[in-house]
């Protein structure tokens, strides 16, 4: 890491390369959730619409924060990480409108930099983007919602070049909810001349995280969170300091894990009512779930129940939480289905837990999975960030050893001290170099 990020920074496991897990542990005891990691991002990325000195806290420490912060100061801007969990972003002057290819194609979120520096420079190019390798993920709907605004826009040499001397207002139809297209564009509008209605909007927690900073900078923003979101242009924004949301898929992990090792563990801070679809389906299975103000209290004793389980945008059940209950169902009593609509290559983890003993078929876009009273330790790769998450649920209650492979370029990406917080409710993880 460069000398200008904390020793915190510097000690992430960029080198990590495997992790062993023992099973058959149940984990027990209380867990703190992290600051959300999709709400990070996209909220770093409306700083360039700003001017002052802002500190946005609640940060996870995670790889995919850094590459974020890493993109904001090639553009110019001045940000830096303090412990614990704080960034602070200075603003002043031009930003330079040009995103580094090396960033963005590294993380797909650092994409919709292309609003904000549009809105904010008049041109904006941002190289096509990199991520998961979890289905097509197009940016046709950020383009299509940019030319509604008034944007020319071209490709050339892998780059999306885009230029407005200033973006009007405009009604804009996303033809699918997309969260990162939805921000994207709210972020653009905000200093476009006029209102901008963007329709069959992303609804996503995130999502009205970052209109709630931006209209706290002086945005004017109705909607967020809903099918219709309404823009009305504003002159300027001023910096002001915010606290970002706990993260919704990483407690809603730690739900599953105590289900899966039939223990008893307590997620707190944490917002009910956006892990209630994840806490709904965990009772469907037959774990006992007990919701109060700021956590979530998930214990089981047996065999989960077999579900069916479909994702959908929110407020469906999440995507990103499908790959964990695969693992959980795979040891179900009976047989599940799970129909994937979002990402149509979201089943790559399947070949791993079936090398666990795991029992699934894959059929065009569902799974069928066919539980089976127990899993054993295996070699097995991450795919993605989530599947790694699934294959560690996976390892947990496994009998003997699970080594995980490739995580160092998954898992780190989106949970902040896992390893460690696994460890204080009892399990055995452990790097491995």
């Amino acid at each position: 890491m460069p000398e200008c990020f904390p020793t915190a920074l510097r000690s992430l496991p960029i080198n990590m390369r495997k992790i062993l897990v023992k099973g058959g542990t149940p984990l027990n005891g209380t867990v703190g959730i992290s600051g959300s990691k999709n709400a990070a991002l996209p909220i770093l990325a409306s700083t360039i619409l700003l001017g002052g000195e802002t500190t946005i806290s609640n940060i996870p420490l995670l790889h995919d924060v850094i590459t974020m912060i890493r993109v904001l100061r090639a553009l110019g801007m001045r940000v830096e990480y303090s412990e614990p969990g704080r960034v602070h972003v200075w603003v002043g002057g031009k930003i330079r409108h040009v995103a580094p290819y090396e960033l963005v194609t590294k993380m797909r979120a650092s994409f919709f930099v292309i609003g904000p520096i549009l809105a904010k420079e008049g041109l904006a190019k941002v190289p096509l983007p990199g991520g998961c390798a979890i289905g097509s993920r197009p940016v046709n709907f950020y383009i299509k919602g940019l030319e509604a605004m008034g944007a020319v826009i071209r490709m050339e040499h892998g780059f999306v070049i885009t230029e407005a001397k200033k973006l009007k207002g405009s009604s804009i139809y996303l033809d699918f909810p997309s969260v990162g297209a939805t921000e994207s564009l709210m972020m653009a509008s905000t200093l476009a001349e006029g209102t901008t209605v963007i329709e069959n909007a992303a609804q996503e927690p995130e999502i009205k995280d970052l209109a709630r900073f931006l209209n706290k900078c002086g945005a004017d923003i109705k909607g967020a969170g809903e099918e219709k979101i309404t823009v009305k242009g504003v002159l300027q924004l001023k910096a002001q300091d915010y606290r970002i949301i706990p993260d919704r898929i990483e407690a809603g992990t730690f739900m599953v894990a105590a289900a899966i090792t039939k223990g008893s563990v307590t997620v707190k801070d944490i917002i009910p009512e956006d892990v209630a679809v994840i806490a709904a389906k965990l009772a469907e299975t037959g774990a006992e779930v007990e919701t109060k103000e700021s956590s979530v209290r998930v214990s089981a004793k047996t065999l989960p129940k077999a579900v069916n389980i479909k994702t959908l945008p929110y407020p469906g059940f999440p995507t990103d939480m499908q790959p964990q209950f695969s693992a959980l169902l795979s040891v179900a009593d009976g047989a599940s289905v799970i129909t994937e609509t979002i990402f149509e290559n979201r089943f790559m983890h399947v070949n791993e837990l079936n090398r666990m003993g795991a029992d699934i078929q894959t059929e065009g876009h569902s799974m069928i999975i066919k539980g089976v009273p127990k899993l054993s330790g295996a070699p097995v790769r991450a795919s993605d960030l989530r599947a790694g998450a699934a294959l560690v649920l996976a390892g947990l209650s496994a009998e003997g050893q699970t080594l995980i492979d490739d995580t160092d370029r998954h898992i780190v990406r989106g949970y902040e001290r896992f390893l460690q917080k696994l460890n204080g409710l009892g399990a055995d993880v452990k790097e491995v170099k």
